[in-house]
């Protein structure tokens, strides 16, 4: 069955019937279709590239490995989805991968992707000393960004950064960021944001 699925996939000729393929074939929640569903973020199809990413989403760790594989290095709308389907997955495995894309990746929107998915990753998965390592990876990154002369990274720095501060240990780092950006930062949406996270942590605080 998942096998006519991903046949219909293959020959698609339309966009409606790519995404009508995509959309049965995410449905069957089959690990067999993790690569097809990957193939599809580089379709130049972005209604069945959304349906790809919330199926594997869906499918959850086991689609992982695949998708740290087949990061498309050429095509930079590809690898948002991949960023984007990991981030949203949440498996501290992809913590390299997300760091170094939101440092250096040369698509905003790729690295954008990446900052916020760094603040939310699942650290639980991971035992106590090398979930310290890691968090501290993610937050170094974070804050690297947060100086980026690019204002929509810095922007999603400060969303990974808001998530990150539900972690006690760098929960104070953090919030001595946002003073720091709200005093210095020129642009306008980012002081906003700043306000908006530390008013979310305050509340969460008491």
């Amino acid at each position: 069955m998942t096998e006519e699925l991903i046949n219909a996939v293959a020959l698609a000729e339309t966009p409606t019937q790519m995404v009508t393929a995509v959309t049965n074939l995410a449905a069957a929640k089959d690990p067999a279709a993790i690569p097809t569903l990957i193939a599809v973020f580089g379709y130049n199809n972005p209604a069945a590239a959304v349906l790809a990413v919330a199926g594997l989403t869906e499918l959850g760790e086991i689609a992982v490995p695949q998708l740290l594989e087949q990061i498309d290095d050429y095509n930079y709308g590809a690898r948002a989805y991949s960023i984007r389907t990991l981030a949203a997955i949440a498996d501290p495995r992809a913590l390299d991968v997300l760091a170094t894309t939101a440092a250096t990746d040369f698509a905003p929107s790729v690295r954008r992707a990446a900052a916020k998915g760094l603040g939310n990753l699942n650290w639980t998965k991971l035992a106590l000393a090398e979930s310290q390592s890691a968090i501290n990876r993610a937050l170094e990154t974070l804050l690297f960004i947060c100086q980026d002369t690019d204002w929509s990274i810095r922007y999603a720095a400060i969303v990974g950064l808001q998530s990150l501060a539900k972690i006690t240990p760098v929960r104070e780092v953090i919030v001595q960021q946002f003073q720091k950006m709200l005093t210095d930062d020129t642009e306008k949406a980012i002081r906003a944001r700043v306000q908006l996270a530390t008013h979310s942590l305050e509340l969460t605080a008491s």
